[in-house]
């Protein structure tokens, strides 16, 4: 079957399997099991009313416990064991994580990833709340806003093969076609394998990563800054304040929650990127970062033990940033 035809098969059953759930689902809660009336119509109907809820939310609670409960208990599970020469596995408690903080490769990566960290939220949410700034002051702001954004239509891979592209090197004395060597051979100076420059090439790989997630901070950024009442600014503008005291002391406290969960949102992509490092350098020359390190160990070692620990070192550290944000969100629409 042609991919194409397959996606639109897979989308109508998908949305006529859920229509028709729903559909059903109802017409036997309010029919057959607590029909509205009768001498019991007003107990029927409550109730049905206080079943129906959980009918919309079972398809996503089978989904969320299929696809996400079972697989961080059954990590865990392996992390803890070892597999057996010729099928099978056994119980080695803590020893797959002293294997594991033992590697170089792994300190390596915790240190990229620290790197990163540092890097891409704080840069991504400055240029971020930067463009949303510049652009609400244009008049062709919408289509800078748009250009911006366009990143974000792009997969990660997708993004690594165009940013390799920028970086490539073919070797000193050849045409370089890659627009950064282009430009140093131009100006006079030496080409370079930029992405084999330890320590400097994990903020080459970087530049990719900020590239996608200005667009995002962008957007959000833009509507909190129009939210933010023009009395408060006009106030300031009759006070005698500037551009820049308007900004960064009436505009930036004002939507400083908004600022917070965009950082926090980056950071959690950061903990868990792979797509970019893997298709520019593979973690080789000094760029190894976690979750590409688990993959290694799952798939390229096939040590399940070691991979599936690694595994839970990446949701250990992304998971009271996530639950933070969520509770963050809920106070702020209390």
């Amino acid at each position: 079957m042609h991919p194409a035809l397959q996606g639109v098969i897979t989308i109508l059953l998908g949305v006529g399997g859920c229509v028709g759930y729903f559909y059903l689902s109802n017409l036997l809660l309010d029919r057959v099991f607590f029909p509205p009336r009768g001498p019991n119509a007003g107990r029927n109907i409550n109730r049905a009313n206080m079943i129906r809820p959980w009918l919309f939310l079972l398809p996503a609670l089978i989904a969320l416990g299929l696809y996400l409960a079972y697989p961080v208990v059954e990590t865990m599970r392996l992390s803890l064991t070892d597999r057996v020469p010729g099928g099978g596995y056994r119980w080695v408690s803590g020893a797959n994580y002293a294997q594991m903080m033992g590697e170089p490769k792994f300190w390596e990566a915790v240190r990229n990833n620290f790197l990163w960290l540092l890097v891409v939220p704080a840069l991504s949410t400055a240029f971020g709340l930067l463009a949303a700034q510049l652009t609400d002051r244009i008049r062709w702001g919408s289509l800078a806003k748009s250009l911006i954004f366009m990143p974000m239509a792009i997969s990660f891979v997708g993004a690594a093969v165009i940013w390799r592209l920028v970086y490539d090197y073919r070797g000193t004395g050849d045409e370089q076609i890659g627009i950064l060597n282009a430009i140093v051979v131009g100006l006079g100076g030496d080409a370079q394998a930029w992405l084999t420059i330890p320590f400097w090439n994990n903020f080459f790989l970087m530049a990719v990563l900020i590239w996608i997630q200005t667009g995002f901070a962008m957007v959000i950024l833009s509507a909190a800054l129009r939210g933010i009442p023009e009395e408060t600014v006009e106030a300031a503008i009759v006070d005698g304040a500037g551009p820049f005291q308007i900004f960064f002391k009436i505009k930036v406290p004002q939507i400083m929650g908004t600022i917070v969960v965009v950082w926090t949102t980056i950071t959690i992509v950061v903990l868990k990127i792979f797509d970019i490092v893997f298709a520019m350098t593979n973690g080789q020359w000094e760029t190894q970062v976690l979750a590409n390190y688990m993959y290694d160990k799952l798939f390229r070692a096939n040590d399940w033990g070691v991979g599936s620990a690694a595994a839970m070192v990446i949701m250990l550290l992304v998971t009271p940033i996530l639950v933070w944000n969520v509770w963050n969100a809920r106070k702020e629409m209390r």
